[in-house]
């Protein structure tokens, strides 16, 4: 059983998981599941991704062990292969093939373990033109229609999005849906299989009720004029007095009249249904938040259902009085970071333990795992002091 540095609560404790190391999706699904008190064992490579990440810093390797392992090493695939013996999941970011060439593929990992769900992350997917091409979140969302829909100006760029809708959304959600479905199945049928998560197949499925929108005629195929992308006057973010941001989502009628009251315009703004007059609405209601500041008009909407609130920074949020209430944020080692999601009554989860340093664990997991394979790999495969 793991040690108690790293001792497991959470609804998946008791289930193993092997991650072979990648970048974005791949460890953020990862540390979702070991959010949830899987024992999530990642398969690091000497000489780390090559990013140049301070593992240290690195929260989505929160709540994992590391090993160190040599892929192209002539043991490295057994060692693999041994963790996959014993475990419940596996999850890969590799392009299409290269776990195949290692040796650590699915046909080999499931012969080994027939009721292993296999979990791939990719941005193309396994198959189609583009599936051994390069790629970043960018591209991804780009030809799925996704980016093109996103921001407030029909005449100029979409607004990028981070990496949250691609990566994280699209690519890490759904292969951790995958693979607990998959594991389910496994479990009731003593059947493992194969999951393929695209990043392109996510991120065009969260566009799923947009879809009927515009095949209802009731969204436009271009941003900034429509209800939820920035078109809608009431449904946008507006800069205050001092720089600072207001978002806005007064939809609904009577959050829609609170809101006029309180920002003092009810008298002189259109009817919100006028939609030949929502650019004089939209200016009406920039007129009156850059007549306060972020703090003022915070307080005046404090406490109300107008649908308002205060843009904070990453390093603001934290502080926001309903996240501290709910302990949304928690500090672990020095590191203030997001909590684990979502929450559970009988098995709440935990940030148990700091990023996993490469290799730190090998002794601990070789032990705990009953896989001695993992400590006669390459000796000089130290982790780093």
């Amino acid at each position: 059983m793991a040690g108690t540095r790293n001792a497991r609560n959470g609804p998946l404790s008791g289930v193993r998981v092997v991650e072979l190391a990648g970048i974005g999706p791949g460890p953020f699904a990862a540390m979702l599941l070991a959010d949830l008190g899987a024992d999530v064992v990642r398969v690091d490579r000497p000489g780390g991704s090559g990013l140049g990440i301070d593992p240290a810093y690195d929260l989505t390797n929160r709540n994992k062990r590391s090993v160190l392992v040599d892929l192209k090493a002539e043991d490295g695939p057994g060692a693999v292969l041994d963790l996959v013996e014993r475990a419940d999941i596996l999850i890969e970011g590799y392009r299409p093939g290269v776990a195949e060439r290692l040796g650590v593929g699915p046909d080999a990992c499931l012969a080994r373990n027939p009721k292993l769900v296999y979990g791939r992350m990719t941005g193309w997917g396994q198959d189609g033109p583009l599936a051994t091409s390069a790629g970043h979140d960018i591209a991804y969302i780009a030809i799925t229609g996704t980016l093109g829909m996103i921001g407030p100006d029909p005449d100029g760029p979409p607004t990028v999005p981070a990496n949250l809708v691609g990566d994280y959304a699209g690519g890490s959600l759904y292969l951790v849906i995958g693979v607990l479905a998959a594991l389910q199945h496994a479990r009731t049928h003593g059947e493992g299989q194969v999951v393929d998560a695209a990043i392109v197949d996510g991120a065009a499925h969260l566009a799923t009720m947009i879809h009927g929108m515009l095949a209802a005629g009731g969204w436009q195929d271009r941003r900034g004029v429509n209800l939820l992308d920035g078109g809608c006057p009431f449904y946008g973010v507006y800069e205050t007095s001092d720089g600072g941001h207001m978002a806005v989502g007064a939809l609904e009628q009577q959050f829609y009249d609170e809101f006029v009251t309180l920002l003092g315009i009810e008298d002189a703004a259109p009817a919100r249904k006028d939609f030949g007059r929502w650019d004089e609405l939209r200016a009406s209601v920039a007129d009156r938040f850059r007549s306060r500041t972020r703090a003022e008009w915070t307080e005046v909407f404090a406490g109300t259902d107008a649908c308002v609130a205060p843009v904070l920074s990453l390093r603001e949020a934290p502080a926001h009085p309903h996240l501290a209430a709910r302990s949304t944020f928690v500090e672990h080692g020095g590191l203030t970071q997001p909590a684990p999601a979502p929450r559970f009554s009988a098995t709440p989860g935990a940030v148990r333990s700091g990023p996993a340093l490469p290799g730190a664990d090998t002794d601990e997991v070789a032990r705990d795992w009953a896989v001695p394979s993992l400590i006669s790999t390459d000796a000089s495969q130290e982790p780093p002091a």
